[in-house]
């Protein structure tokens, strides 16, 4: 199961260190039969695809960061028992995890606040994570009130209280809910396709999608015309699929980088969060 799991993504990097034009060949499985750093080159000279990335990297960054720190605030007022109406705000929060306007209305709505082609339309309609806070609202209840008690004698304010308090003690879940929001932003490409079209703002994984549609529709026009994919390539040595599977390792691999670090407190932080009642 390992392996089965694994080998598509070796199978891709392997791709991406082949000569493109061996590549069409077929037969490239393990190993490279032609080595080269070719497509790598193309992917870094590249200046739209390194603004893709940078924009990947700052919108995984303030994405997450705003996100991880409105979804505990919400939760946190959400885990207090004498917050009134709180039973109602729960069950419309459970209905918007179920139910949603749908992308017409949606788009029309981005629209209609200017969010439209602007970098925040990556990060504020996804602000606020339903199932996030749930985890969040969990695990803050199973703090014991006596923390809270003392704070409070000792002068702190609601926020005194979070910020000093709860949100130190919840170092497990918010690193964890922390990392799934950063795959969440890394890794869509949707949202930007919708609602950007600026190509300066697209990130990494939009142009990668492009990069991998020009890849079908060559491979379709190569059918008719065989001088097709010569003249979509970029150079001799490479063509739109080794350029998709380099352009791919490079939007991949930095995101794999931070789950060895995180990696210890996925049990701890979401079982935590999310059993505890």
């Amino acid at each position: 199961m390992a392996f089965v799991s694994f080998y598509p993504f070796w199978n891709a990097a392997v791709i991406s260190f082949n000569n493109g034009t061996d590549t069409l060949r077929g037969g490239i499985t393990f190993w490279p039969r032609a080595f080269t750093l070719e497509n790598y080159r193309v992917v870094f000279e590249d200046s739209r695809l390194i603004n893709g990335f940078l924009i990947s990297v700052l919108r995984t960054l303030v994405g997450t960061l705003l996100s991880i720190g409105a979804t505990a605030i919400f939760a946190y007022g959400m885990s207090k028992s004498e917050l009134m109406g709180r039973q109602t705000y729960m069950v419309l929060c459970i209905i918007t995890m179920y139910f949603s306007g749908g992308l017409i209305p949606t788009f029309l709505l981005i629209r209609s606040l200017d969010l439209f082609n602007t970098f925040w339309v990556m990060v504020i309609p996804g602000l606020i994570s339903v199932w996030n806070m749930i985890i969040f609202r969990t695990f803050f209840k199973g703090i014991p009130a006596g923390l809270e008690e003392s704070a409070r004698i000792d002068g702190c304010s609601n926020w005194g209280v979070l910020f000093r308090i709860v949100l130190p003690l919840s170092g497990p879940v918010i690193a964890t809910l922390s990392l799934f929001t950063a795959v969440y932003h890394w890794n869509d490409w949707f949202t930007p396709s919708i609602y950007i079209s600026n190509a300066d703002l697209l990130p990494i994984q939009t142009k990668l999608q492009q990069i991998l549609n020009s890849n079908i529709m060559s491979e379709q026009m190569a059918q008719l015309d065989s001088a097709a994919q010569g003249r979509m390539s970029q150079m001799k040595t490479v063509t739109t699929k080794s350029l998709s599977m380099a352009t791919m390792m490079v939007a991949t691999i930095p995101i794999l980088c931070v789950y060895p670090f995180l990696q210890k407190y996925f049990v701890k932080g979401v079982l935590v969060g999310s059993l505890k009642e």
